[in-house]
């Protein structure tokens, strides 16, 4: 059979496996979680499979140079602060990584940015962002406005 969505216990989607054929012809197959493994859709889902990982591999590859480039660069933000540089709000990796995406033209997943809590304080700090092999810094300026 092939897994045509993931299934609890079985498996994931796209999988092979072998199932008892009871179970296919009353469980699976009627709710369309599986369909019969024949030779021409055993071949279609190997080309699928090899096409998702050339564009994983190209994303990848594109994600590595993303961070390569902002290795060394300054992000400036803005925020609302007091007089004594402590802000209003909180900012969180979601708004380094849409700044970033603002400034540098190109996304950074969110769970890369290495930020432990918010920050809180205006001033200068070192960001790391990592995925996968890559590693960067960059520095963070935090501005207050009005």
């Amino acid at each position: 059979m092939i897994l045509l969505k993931d299934v609890a216990g079985i498996g994931r989607k796209n999988d092979l496996k072998r199932v008892a054929e009871g179970y296919a012809r009353n469980s699976l197959i009627p709710k369309g979680l599986a369909a019969d493994a024949t030779p021409e859709k055993v071949k279609a889902i190997r080309a699928q499979q090899t096409k998702q990982d050339e564009e994983k591999k190209v994303q990848d590859d594109l994600l590595a140079k993303n961070i390569k480039a902002l290795h060394g660069t300054t992000i400036i933000i803005e925020g609302k602060a007091n007089e004594k540089g402590h802000l209003f709000k909180g900012i969180h990796r979601e708004e380094i990584a849409a700044e970033i995406r603002k400034r540098a033209h190109f996304e950074i997943p969110v769970e890369a940015i290495a930020l432990p809590e918010p920050i809180k304080e205006v001033g200068e700090r070192e960001v790391s962002i990592s995925a996968k092999e890559s590693k960067a810094t960059f520095k963070l300026l935090v501005q207050s406005i009005g």
